[in-house]
């Protein structure tokens, strides 16, 4: 399966933008879906992680009451809108299927999100 993401980009600390991860296939419609992140230097990161039923999210402490993690399986997409950004947002961040964890070797279908900075 392939993950193709949409989203992301530059904006000010304080400002919103949403990510998006479209699975090519129904594959991931039944495996839980996360999100990890990866600054420059940095290890990657986890963010949160969403069950296939989309009743139950799990979310980093950096990321709770800020960001929102949600799905629709009729669309095979996850989203990831962030309010409230602050400039240690910024990273890489990455879409992963397959694993109901916090450690990135859980998953095994991975896809590279975008760019998101965020200025001070």
């Amino acid at each position: 399966v392939q993950l193709v993401e949409s989203g992301g980009g530059l904006v000010q600390a304080g400002g919103s933008l949403r990510l998006s991860c479209t699975a090519s296939d129904r594959t991931l419609s039944y495996s839980a879906m996360g999100w990890f992140r990866q600054a420059p230097g940095k290890e990657r990161e986890f963010v949160g992680v969403i069950t296939w039923r989309g009743d139950n999210v799990l979310y980093a402490d950096s990321a709770k009451g800020r960001f929102t993690i949600s799905r629709d399986n009729a669309k095979n997409t996850m989203y990831l809108p962030m309010n409230s950004l602050k400039p240690e947002d910024t990273a890489v961040y990455y879409c992963a299927g397959g694993g109901w964890s916090t450690h990135p070797a859980s998953y095994d279908s991975w896809g590279r999100v975008t760019q998101v900075t965020v200025s001070s």
